[in-house]
Parts: C-alpha cells; sequence; structure tokens
C-alpha cells in the first residue's frame, strides 16, 4: 500500500496513522513496512500541518 493508498487528508492521515501506532502497539518504521510507505512522505506530510513524531510518546503530536 503506497501513500496514495492511505487518507490523503493531512488530518484523516494522522487519525489514521496514530490509532494503527496505538491500536497494533506498533512503531512508525514497524507501520510504514506494513504498509509499504516511506516514513519520509509521512512524516513530511503529518509536518506540513504542524505535526511532529514523538518516539517516546508513539505518535503526532
Amino acid at each position: 500500500m503506497a501513500l496514495e493508498s492511505l487518507p490523503k487528508d493531512s488530518i484523516m492521515l494522522l487519525s489514521f496513522v496514530n490509532t494503527r501506532l496505538r491500536d497494533d502497539g506498533i512503531d512508525l518504521d514497524s507501520l510504514c513496512s506494513q504498509f509499504d510507505v516511506s516514513k519520509d512522505e509521512i512524516v513530511k506530510k503529518l509536518d506540513s500541518v504542524g505535526y511532529t513524531y514523538n518516539v517516546e510518546l508513539n505518535k503526532f503530536i
């Protein structure tokens, strides 16, 4: 699944990613591997709307 297959709206992507990180108990690298997407693309897209990945909390804040 490429980034194009994930929610296009940045806020919906934020919700999707944070939910999967929480519910699946995985980190961002594992999520990106699972969905075959670039970590840099997700980070860049969510950064564009003011969210950054917090490793300690394992979510975008």
